[in-house]
């Protein structure tokens, strides 16, 4: 499976990162991806910006794990997760992830699975900037966890994968 991760400073472009997942490959049945957005708001305070610090080196080895765990569960064909640190304001992308796969329903299932894990394994830090000047750092969200804790258990093999005796 080909794959890419990246963590940068400058903003995605989301179409110019969803082309490489299918361009060349006829194979390719399906492209799911999920881009998170900064909100403005949070824990009932607008929020002007936020900072996102991580830590190089242990971030990507983070992000390759996930991805190559949704490779042993699901067949797909490329993957992609691109990621933002530095200074992000509202409506800024902060991150893609996106799978190509033969079939949907394999594509929508890694590309859930991916961003469930990446919000809970990643070594991520978020420090948010209130409208009022505050700052604070942003706590792990219980929801979160419990999205990732779904996924522990093993789904069973799609159909196509499927063998009969």
């Amino acid at each position: 499976m080909e794959t890419e991760i990246r963590v940068q400073e400058t903003p995605l472009d989301v179409a110019e990162e969803l082309k490489p997942l299918y361009r060349d490959n006829a194979a390719v049945g399906g492209v799911v991806s999920f881009v998170g957005l900064m909100r403005d708001f949070n824990e009932g305070d607008q929020v002007s910006e936020m900072t996102l610090e991580h830590y190089p080196g242990m971030t990507e080895k983070a992000l390759r794990a996930i991805v190559d765990e949704a490779a042993t569960r699901w067949e797909l064909l490329r993957a992609r997760v691109v990621h933002r640190v530095g200074r992000i304001r509202p409506q800024d992308a902060i991150v893609l992830v996106a799978v190509a796969s033969a079939h949907r329903g394999e594509a929508f299932r890694a590309c859930e699975f991916m961003i469930d894990y990446l919000k809970t394994k990643a070594p991520f830090w978020k420090r948010e900037q209130t409208a009022d000047g505050r700052t604070r750092w942003v706590e792990a969200r219980a929801s979160d966890d419990a999205a990732a804790d779904n996924w522990r258990v093993a789904e069973p093999a799609p159909a196509t994968r499927r063998v009969t005796p």
